[in-house]
């Protein structure tokens, strides 16, 4: 593989891999794994259609975790990147781990933020991503591009679930200007 980013990308995972002990960066990947995110987001989607009675958003969210192999495996073996750790290995671009837990947080927090009045649930997510990605990094599972080029493909996926959100929310009405108490409004 060639590319302007793959030196400083190396030179970058050199000073960071095993920087934090593993026992701690083997936890933070694990936030990743298909047990410990699917189940966050299938729990959303049925909050979600509890609250709102709306099948769509969900639905849209899951079908989006459904792409995540569907793109990132093809994306793998097409580039046959090595990992930091395992030259010999192929298959690191982009990380599945990062992508799984992008879709599964954030798509659970995008279902749930119209009722949560607060932004807690996306900086929950966006939190439990980092942490994934930062994990993945740390241990030397992936490489920093790889885990960046998840974020970016994720991104991707969960426009549509933002999309389909909006819509079951339906339109925003703003109240009218306020009568003065004495007036008529026409």
């Amino acid at each position: 593989m060639s590319g302007p980013l793959l030196a400083p990308d190396e030179r970058l995972s050199r000073a960071l891999v095993r920087t934090v002990p593993d026992s701690v960066t083997e936890r933070l990947s694990d936030l990743g794994n298909v047990p410990v995110a699917v189940p966050v987001l299938v729990l959303a989607m049925a909050y979600s259609v509890r609250r709102s009675r709306a099948w769509a958003p969900a639905l849209t969210a899951g079908l989006a975790m459904a792409l995540v192999p569907a793109v990132v495996v093809p994306l793998k073996e097409w580039t046959a990147r090595p990992g930091p750790l395992e030259p010999w290995a192929a298959g690191y671009f982009p990380s599945g781990h990062t992508a799984t837990s992008a879709v599964a947080y954030i798509g659970a927090a995008l279902l749930v933020s119209p009722y949560a009045r607060r932004p807690w649930p996306m900086a929950l997510a966006l939190l439990l991503t980092a942490a994934t990605a930062t994990g993945l990094i740390l241990r030397g599972w992936h490489w920093p591009v790889d885990v960046l080029a998840s974020c970016f493909l994720c991104t991707l996926l969960l426009v549509p679930v933002a999309h389909a959100v909006r819509r079951a929310a339906g339109p925003r009405t703003r109240p009218g200007p306020r009568a003065r108490p004495g007036t008529r409004s026409s």
